[in-house]
């Protein structure tokens, strides 16, 4: 007997829990390998006087960021959560979002530390690192966003 025009039963019937389930399916089903982790991208520009570091991330706060230098380490982190509720007669459904990146840099002994400068504008972080003309010492430091 020949069954390939047979389909299985149920197959192209819209399931009734596809849609309660669809969440955890997309966790479980390959959900997370697919989903890429994003970090920032950087550009670092070195000038004469001064580096200069921007990183893209679009949608933050500037309280958001902490920017930390120990000894020749620069680290810039974020950590940022949201959650929206969506109420209806039948059903509430809440959604939480959570995003975190942290960035490591090694820094050249020039830089002039007491003078380091972050600005957040536009969905850029421009962090400015001015050199120095004398020796370095080491030291720890929280840096604001302004």
């Amino acid at each position: 007997m020949k069954t390939q025009g047979l389909a299985k039963v149920g197959e192209g019937m819209p399931n009734v829990f596809d849609d309660l389930f669809k969440p955890w399916n997309e966790w479980f089903d390959g959900g997370l390998s697919r989903r890429s982790i994003s970090v920032p991208a950087v550009n670092i520009i070195e000038k004469k006087d001064k580096y200069l570091v921007s990183l893209a991330a679009p949608g933050m706060k500037k309280n958001d960021f902490n920017i930390d230098l120990d000894g020749n380490m620069l680290t810039i982190s974020c950590e940022t959560e949201d959650s929206k509720k969506e109420e209806n007669a039948k059903f509430t459904r809440k959604e939480y979002n959570y995003s975190s990146f942290s960035r490591s840099f090694s820094l050249p002994e020039e830089i002039n530390e007491e003078r380091i400068d972050a600005k957040y504008e536009d969905g850029v972080l421009n962090i400015t690192l001015p050199r120095k003309e004398n020796g370095r010492g080491q030291m720890t430091k929280k840096i604001e966003v302004k």
